[in-house]
C-alpha cells in the first residue's frame, strides 16, 4: 500500500515537473528577441482557458462525480459533493486573491498593501497564484490512481504552459525588464506546480476517500482562474473572436486527449 502511494506521489512529483519544464520552454523565445503581438497573446490565453475549462469538466469534475456516486451509493450525494469541492477550490484561490499582495498586467494591483514589495515580484505571485491549481489538478489526477488520466491533465496543462510562459516573459520584457530577467521569472513561476502536483497527489493517495473532494476542488480552483483572470485579460483589447476561436480549439484539443489517453 505504501508503495502505491508513493508510486503515485512520484507520478504527481513529475508530472508537476513536466509542467514547469514547459512554462520555461514557452518562455526560452524571449532570450532570442522574439516578439509576440496582442492578438496572438489573446489566442494564446484563449486557449488555455479552453484547455484549462475542458480538464475541469472531464478530467476532474466527472471522474470526481463518478468516484463519490462509489464511495457515497448515491448520485445525489455525489453531485453535492462536487459541488462544494468546487466552491470550496474557487473560494480558496478567491481567498489567496483577495488575501496575497500581487499586481496584474492590464487591471494593476489586487490584495493587501504591497508597498513593501518589489513589482516583479508581484508579477511573480500573481503568476504563482494562477499556477498552483494546476500543478493541483496534475497532483489530483495522478493521486486517484488512474495514470492515464493523470497523463491527460498533465499533457494539456503543459501544451498550454508553453504559450503562458511565453506570454508572461513579453509582457514583463514590455515593462522594461531584462530579457534574463524575464526569462528567470516566468520560470520561476512554473516551479510551484510541481508543488502542487506533489501536495495533490499525496492528499489524495494517503486518504482515498478525498479523492472526490480533491478533483472537484482543483476544478473549483481553475474555474475560478479562467473566469477572474483569463477570460476578461482576452476581451480588453477587441480580439475578443480570436481569444473564442482559441478557447474552442483549447477545449475540443483537450476534450480529444482525455478520451484517447483516458
Amino acid at each position: 500500500m505504501q508503495d502505491v502511494a508513493a508510486n503515485t506521489i512520484w507520478w504527481g512529483l513529475m508530472g508537476g515537473l513536466v509542467a514547469a519544464a514547459a512554462t520555461t520552454a514557452g518562455a526560452i523565445p524571449v532570450l532570442v528577441g522574439r516578439s509576440m503581438s496582442q492578438r496572438t497573446s489573446d489566442t494564446m490565453l484563449g486557449f488555455a482557458a479552453g484547455v484549462m475549462l475542458s480538464a475541469s469538466y472531464f478530467s476532474l469534475i466527472l471522474p470526481g462525480i463518478e468516484v463519490a456516486t462509489g464511495l457515497y451509493g448515491s448520485l445525489v450525494w455525489a453531485a453535492l459533493v462536487a459541488g462544494a469541492g468546487i466552491a470550496l477550490g474557487a473560494g480558496f484561490v478567491a481567498w489567496l486573491n483577495a488575501t496575497l499582495p500581487h499586481e496584474h498586467f492590464v487591471t494593476g494591483h489586487e490584495g493587501a498593501d504591497s508597498a513593501a514589495l518589489a513589482r516583479i515580484w508581484l508579477f511573480v505571485i500573481a503568476i504563482t497564484i494562477h499556477n498552483f491549481p494546476e500543478g493541483l489538478s496534475i497532483g489530483v489526477s495522478f493521486g486517484g490512481g488512474d495514470v492515464a488520466n493523470g497523463l491527460s491533465v498533465m499533457t494539456g496543462i503543459s501544451l498550454q504552459d508553453i504559450p503562458e510562459g511565453l506570454a508572461v516573459a513579453v509582457a514583463l520584457t514590455g515593462r522594461g525588464y531584462s530579457r534574463g530577467r524575464a526569462f528567470f521569472v516566468a520560470t520561476l513561476t512554473g516551479l510551484v506546480e510541481p508543488v502542487g502536483g506533489l501536495i495533490g497527489a499525496a492528499a489524495v493517495s494517503v486518504a482515498s476517500d478525498l479523492l472526490p473532494w480533491g478533483l472537484t476542488f482543483a476544478a473549483g480552483a481553475m474555474l475560478y482562474i479562467i473566469s477572474h483572470e483569463i477570460l476578461p485579460e482576452t476581451h480588453r483589447n477587441g480580439h475578443q473572436d480570436r481569444a473564442t476561436a482559441g478557447l474552442i480549439f483549447g477545449l475540443v484539443l483537450m476534450m480529444v486527449l482525455d478520451v484517447t489517453l483516458g
